[in-house]
């Protein structure tokens, strides 16, 4: 028998639009790009061939159009892991509920998610003004675990992601989880991303002490940074930190969804560089990701 939702756990807008994102589930197509900064949201659509539906409501911002003749959306989660829920779970109750009678569809959808954000190096060899793809991200919130996330034994040996913890802080745990295979080789063979790096990623909790950025409040762990940069996992070590990408893939795996993690790499760490022309770099990822998109 299908699950039956009340309407505490999934609120309904009188609209019929789920509660934050205030989206209908007609709206939602099968290939979404997600941004965290709200004003980045019209960076993107500005691309967009046709431009058909607007809605705003509090920092998630979506735009729905037609790329290349076929329906394409871009939404905005804000920043962080616990805004990163709302968005996952919601999209996949838009698409996967029946919102007339709150019950679990029997067939489900499978959407195509795209983020494309901005990240900060924490190995040198990851220059300032690439770009990435995370093939895979360490998490360090612990917002999966209230849903049994587990770091997927398919995807890591048990053994390297032991000695990988024995590594951290005392009391610091976290999860692995890979990217899709089948987005990652997509955009990997496109010709538009011949120089992309493929990276394993960290997402952090928060942005300044979990970062290594130290302000007026002394760090628990002052050499977290350098210590986090030189651990290995299955043979690679993390690349770059941001806010949320662990956290996507790991509703991803547990929703049934593709989804992947695009990277404009403006800090670099280690060497404290800081891009010249920031506001460039995520124009040109976002072009050359809708160019893929445009041709697929």
């Amino acid at each position: 028998m299908p699950l039956h939702f009340s309407d505490t756990d999934l609120i309904i807008n009188p609209d019929g639009s789920s509660y934050h994102l205030n989206i209908r589930p007609e709206q939602i197509p099968d290939t979404i790009i997600l941004v965290g900064d709200p004003d980045r949201v019209e960076l993107v659509s500005r691309y967009f061939d046709q431009i058909t539906a607007k809605v705003h409501k509090r920092e998630f911002v979506s735009h729905f159009g037609k790329l290349n003749h076929k329906d394409i959306a871009v939404i905005s989660s804000g920043i962080g892991p616990d805004n990163v829920e709302i968005v996952m779970t919601e999209l996949d109750a838009l698409v996967n509920i029946d919102f007339s009678t709150r019950q679990e569809k029997t067939t489900k959808r499978r959407l195509n998610l795209i983020r494309i954000g901005t990240s900060g190096s924490i190995q040198e060899n990851v220059p300032v003004d690439s770009y990435l793809l995370s093939n895979s991200a360490i998490g360090l919130d612990n917002l999966a675990f209230f849903y049994g996330f587990k770091s997927q034994i398919n995807d890591f040996n048990r053994k390297d992601l032991d000695i990988f913890e024995e590594n951290l802080p005392a009391g610091m745990s976290i999860y692995a989880v890979k990217c899709s295979e089948k987005l990652a080789h997509f955009f990997f063979n496109h010709s538009e991303f011949q120089q992309l790096i493929s990276g394993m990623t960290l997402t952090t909790p928060g942005f300044y002490a979990p970062q290594g950025r130290q302000m007026r409040i002394n760090l628990t762990y002052p050499h977290f940074l350098n210590e986090i940069s030189s651990i290995y996992l299955s043979g690679q070590s993390c690349s770059n930190m941001e806010m949320e990408t662990a956290t996507y893939y790991a509703f991803a795996k547990l929703l049934g969804h593709e989804m992947i993690s695009l990277n404009a790499i403006l800090a670099n760490r280690k060497t404290n560089v800081f891009s010249k022309n920031p506001e460039k770099q995520v124009d040109t990822l976002i072009q050359m990701t809708l160019k893929v998109l445009r041709e697929s």
